[in-house]
Formats: C-alpha cells, structure tokens, sequence
C-alpha cells in the first residue's frame, strides 16, 4: 500500500532514512538505499548490490557501493557479518539476531536473537567492554 506522497517520490523513503542519520542524500546514496531497503529484510553483498545497480539503470562503481556500504554500515543503517576473511554481507536488519550460514551456497539466514542463549563470557580487556556478539552458526548438507 503507498500513499499518495510515496506515489508522487519514489525516492522519500530512502531520503528520509538517510537524513534520520545526517547522510547527505547524494544520486548514488539515494538508489543504493532505495535497492537495498525497499525489498524487506536482507543479506546482500557489495558485488550483489552492485549487479542490481547496473540492472537499475543506477552507474556506480563498485567502489562506490563498497564506501556506501561502509557508510550505511557506520551511519546504523546496516550490520556487517563476516563470513570468511574477506567476504562479508551486508544485512538491513540491524535488530538483535544471529545467523545461520549454510557452507557452499553462501546463503544467510536470521536467527532471531532469543533462540541463541549464551551462558557465559569470557571478561573482556582492561578498557574495553562486550557492544554486541554475533554468533554464526555454519551449516553443511546433510549426507
């Protein structure tokens, strides 16, 4: 369901999102949020993200997205989840949850974070204190 004002700006969306974290809404700001927010919750990487870009008309490079990325990242706007060194998705669902990652297609999927129940914590060190924990749960295929 739209309203007549979404109707009439496609882009009011993302333009808010972007202005509710004091992100100047530049071209390449605004159709990347709109790509990545307006299909609902989502695990999506910087190559990903910019396939989408160039099927939508929307020229950026990809080092454009990868510092959109960032800034989305660092502004709350999205959490990072490292699978591996040097491969990580991008995830538009910043609420408290945890992954399943299921090894050999890549794919991602939430666990809501009540259903993983951590009984202890090691200390952390002098100076620093726990901002969250993110518990990835690797998944193969049964035989």
């Amino acid at each position: 369901m739209h309203d007549t004002m979404t109707a009439h700006r496609p882009y009011k969306r993302a333009l808010d999102r972007l202005h509710a974290v004091g992100l100047r809404p530049t071209r390449q700001r605004l159709g990347l949020a709109r790509l990545l927010f307006e299909a609902g919750d989502r695990h999506i990487t910087a190559e990903q993200l910019h396939g989408e870009a160039l099927a939508a008309d929307l020229r950026v490079s990809l080092a454009t997205v990868y510092n959109t990325l960032n800034q989305f990242t660092a502004a709350g706007l999205l959490r990072e989840v490292v699978v591996d060194a040097g491969r990580s998705y991008f995830d538009t669902n910043v609420s408290d949850h945890h992954h399943f990652f299921v090894e050999g297609s890549g794919r991602l999927e939430d666990i809501p974070g009540d259903h993983v129940v951590l009984s202890r914590l090691p200390d952390p060190p002098a100076g620093t204190r726990v901002a969250r924990v993110d518990v990835i749960v690797r998944l193969e295929k049964a035989e």
